[in-house]
Parts: structure tokens; C-alpha cells; sequence
């Protein structure tokens, strides 16, 4: 088998394993704490997509919608899928951050940061707002990358087969 093949399958596995992780996490605590100290709440808002399965036999259902509607993902788990690819909210004190996260390839997209407002004050830096935005969107990365380090810990130690039996139990 072709190395990038095996390594792209294996991305897309552990991808997959994070993301029903996080699933699992976000419904199971109030807040999660970051590096720094502060806490914020993570959760998985209107689409979510779970696949199973890879090549040929891949199948994947995507639902669209709030609450209930993510019943149906759940069914899903209940059959072996896995997280493919979620919709995130993420609040931190009066922050608020959206995003879509691919499992394949770890890919962001749609990210809408808080907004930033104002104009800059005479004799302040006229990139200021600029910087402001981009300070937003590295703390929401720093953020979800403090959460895969906190799985990827997880995976490799002795509580994973824990976490998978109360997983098992959450899908029911």
C-alpha cells in the first residue's frame, strides 16, 4: 500500500475518533478549561456529518438543524459512523466563534470570529482592528488545538479504554 494512502487513512480515522470525542465532551461537561486558565464552552450547533465505512462501502449521512434533529446523527454512531465533520461554537467570556471542522484533513472553514468594532483613534495604529482580528482568529485556533492535544494524550494513555466504554454508553 502506498505510504501517503495508509497515512491519509489513518488522518482521516484519528480525525473522525477527535471529532466523536469532542462530541462526546461537549455534551458531557459544562466548560472546558484552556491552557491559560480560562474556560469555555464548546458545542456542536446545525450540521453534522458521520461517515463509516472507507472506499467503496464508505457511507455517510449529513443532518442539518437544532436539538432533536441531531437524533439522527446519533443514529448513526449507534451504527459505527463517526464524526466526519461538525458545525462549532465556541464561547469564551463575551466571545463567540463559529466554524466547520473537517475530520479528513483537519481543515477550518466558515470561522466568524467576534466581531471586531471601532475606528482607530488618532495617533493609534491604523492596523490595530486588523491585528485585533487576527489575534481572535489565533486564539480560536489555539483553542481547538488545545483540544486535540488534550485527545491525542487521551488516545495514547491508559484511560482511553474508558473513555470508549462511557462513549459507548452515551451513544447507547
Amino acid at each position: 500500500m502506498d505510504l501517503t494512502l495508509l497515512a491519509e487513512r489513518e488522518s482521516n480515522l484519528l480525525g473522525r475518533e477527535f471529532l466523536t470525542w469532542l462530541w462526546f465532551e461537549s455534551e458531557h461537561r459544562d466548560a472546558f478549561e484552556s491552557a491559560d486558565g480560562s474556560h469555555f464552552v464548546l458545542s456542536f450547533e446545525k450540521r453534522i456529518s458521520v461517515e463509516g465505512g472507507e472506499g467503496e462501502t464508505l457511507q455517510q449521512a449529513t443532518v442539518s438543524g437544532q436539538g432533536t434533529e441531531m437524533s439522527e446523527a446519533m443514529a448513526g454512531l449507534r451504527t459505527g459512523k463517526k464524526v466526519a465533520k461538525a458545525f462549532l461554537k465556541i464561547a469564551m467570556d463575551q466571545d463567540e466563534w463559529t466554524l466547520t471542522l473537517s475530520a479528513k484533513d483537519f481543515a477550518v472553514s466558515g470561522l466568524k470570529t467576534p466581531k471586531v468594532e471601532g475606528q482607530p483613534e488618532e495617533g493609534e495604529d491604523p492596523d490595530a482592528l486588523f491585528l485585533e482580528k487576527v489575534f481572535l482568529v489565533e486564539r480560536c485556533l489555539s483553542l481547538v488545538d488545545e483540544l486535540y492535544l488534550r485527545f491525542v494524550k487521551l488516545r495514547l494513555s491508559s484511560d482511553w479504554g474508558e473513555t470508549v466504554v462511557a462513549m459507548r454508553s452515551w451513544i447507547g
